[in-house]
Order: C-alpha cells, then sequence, then structure tokens
C-alpha cells in the first residue's frame, strides 16, 4: 500500500494559502455544490468529516471536537487530512488537519478581506488570542499591507499580554483593550467561541469591515443582529450559512435580514458583488471542505513543484 507524504505547514506563507483560495473561486468553483459537513455525535463530542473533491484531487478532513479536553490538557479540536490523487484516488499526502484549518481559515477570510476592507486600513481589532485569532493579524497583513496596529479583546489577560508582545515583536503596534474598541477599528475579526454577541454593532464606522469566524452553530453567533441587517453581508455559501451560522440564522429568525440579500464569497472574488461605500461589511465563515482541498493541494504542489 503506498504511504502518503506527510506535509509540514509551517513555512507555508498565508499569501499563498490565500491565493490558492482565490484561484479556486476564480476558475468557477461552486460552494453551493459541495457536500454538507457530516457531523456525527459521539461519547463525549462531535466527529465532524468534510470531503470535497477536483479533476486534479480528492480529499477529506477528520476531526473530533471534545469540549472537555483543554481540562485534560489536550486540544479541544484534533484532526487529519488526507488528499489523494484525482484519478488513481491513490494516498498522496497526510497533514496535521488543525494546522490546515489554521491557515485555511484566516485565508478565506483574507480573500474576503481584500475586497470588503478600505484599501488603507490601519487598525484591526481582533477578538480572541488563539491561532485562529494569529491567522487573521498575518492574514490581514498579507491583504492590507498598511496595517499598523492591533488591538486585542480576550478573557485571559495573560493571554492577552502574550498576544499583544507576539504582535510588537512582528513590528506592529498593539494594545489590550475592550469591545468598546471596534469604534476606531478599520478590520474587527473574531476568533472566539462565543455564542452571544461580542460588541454592540452601533459603534462601528461606516467603513468597517467584520470577519467572524468562531462557529458554525446555528444558535450561537459572535456579531448582534444589528450588524447583519446594517452591513453588506457575504458567506461562502447560501444553504450552509442559513443552516449553520448563528449570526444569519438568528438575524433572520428576528425578521432583521432578509435571506435575499446574501452575497457570496465566490461573486466577490469574480468582481460581481457591489460594494457599497455607506454601510460596514461582514463576511461570516461556516469552514468548507473545498477550502481545505484548496489549501492542502497548494501544500503539496509547493513541495513537489
Amino acid at each position: 500500500m503506498h504511504q502518503p507524504q506527510s506535509l509540514p505547514l509551517t513555512d507555508v506563507p498565508m499569501s499563498a494559502a490565500v491565493e490558492a483560495v482565490e484561484a479556486v473561486l476564480a476558475a468557477g468553483l461552486d460552494p453551493e455544490g459541495e457536500p454538507d459537513r457530516s457531523v456525527l455525535g459521539v461519547p463525549g463530542g462531535q466527529l465532524l468529516l468534510m470531503p470535497s473533491s477536483t479533476v486534479a484531487y480528492t480529499g477529506v478532513k477528520i476531526a473530533t471536537v471534545t469540549p472537555e479536553n483543554p481540562g485534560r490538557g489536550v486540544p479541544r479540536v484534533q484532526g487529519l487530512y488526507l488528499l489523494l490523487d484525482g484519478v488513481t484516488h491513490t494516498p498522496v499526502a497526510l497533514l496535521d488537519g488543525i494546522a490546515l484549518t489554521s491557515l485555511r481559515t484566516p485565508a478565506v477570510s483574507a480573500a474576503a478581506l481584500r475586497r470588503l476592507a478600505v484599501a488603507d486600513a490601519r487598525r484591526m481589532l481582533v477578538f480572541g488570542t488563539g491561532p485562529q485569532a494569529w491567522g487573521h493579524v498575518e492574514a490581514v497583513r498579507a491583504v492590507r499591507p498598511m496595517l499598523e496596529h492591533v488591538d486585542v479583546v480576550g478573557r485571559d489577560p495573560v493571554r492577552v499580554a502574550a498576544f499583544v508582545a507576539r504582535c510588537r515583536e512582528a513590528g506592529l503596534s498593539a494594545d489590550a483593550a475592550g469591545p468598546q474598541d471596534v469604534a476606531r477599528a478599520d478590520i474587527v475579526c473574531c476568533c472566539t467561541t462565543a455564542r452571544e454577541p461580542l460588541f454592540d454593532s452601533a459603534l462601528l464606522a461606516p467603513h468597517t469591515a467584520v470577519a467572524a469566524v468562531g462557529s458554525h452553530e446555528p444558535d450561537a453567533r459572535e456579531v448582534d443582529e444589528q450588524l447583519v441587517a446594517r452591513a453588506t453581508v457575504v458567506v461562502e455559501s447560501r444553504s450552509v450559512a442559513l443552516r449553520e451560522c448563528g449570526d444569519i440564522v438568528l438575524a433572520v429568525a428576528a425578521g432583521a435580514f432578509d435571506p435575499a440579500r446574501l452575497h457570496t464569497l465566490d461573486a466577490l472574488v469574480r468582481g460581481e458583488t457591489a460594494v457599497p461605500e455607506d454601510r460596514p461589511r461582514f463576511f461570516k465563515s461556516a469552514g468548507m471542505a473545498w477550502e481545505d482541498l484548496a489549501v492542502a493541494a497548494a501544500v503539496y504542489e509547493r513541495q513537489h513543484g
């Protein structure tokens, strides 16, 4: 049996991951045609299966979500990604599923923010201090190189201080902040496990772009319905957003948002979506299997180029 090669992700530039996401969408991939994420309840948590395929590759991510794990000193989310040849279906690469998620999720946000955030964005506020939060700092820098300052909002002052220090070591100014500081942000990234809105969206400036990536559950959200009602709203897939994204589902249920107003990321990337300048811009990501495949294939080809 052919043994797949183990591929590291540590030396993959964020810009390469962003380009991989944009390339598959520009080439015509339709996220609405992707298979649904399978979520299986297992004792103590969930098992997630996320398959996708193209002519060149097939792949699947197997991930577990175990809420009690942090108390055991084990990550809450764990997983692996298997990449196969698209013709023979021979396994060709095995990747750390969580490292892949930590790369592709910010890359997807960056593909949206490249088109939603103002060109001269200099101030970013990030909710969260974990790998996704740091990935989003890197991703925003990849598409908005004029970024100068990062405000950090988190529950643990020690982790916030460490994150601020990491930003400063990377050449950015940074400070611990509070939710009210969204008022000064050009870009807001929500990278948390919150189930209720993180901030009052009335504080946002009209030009602010917000990306929320922290949940894929219909009863959990990071932003309030007032933002969804007010903003230009972009999602990966209309059907997925209306099924899995609490930020959207709850706004629709409250009568604050008409699903007909949803825009999709593929249309945005292809230049088919107008972005008004007089209202905030909101990108909600649930995470989809095509994103994993796009980045995993790019990593594989980068190593075998």
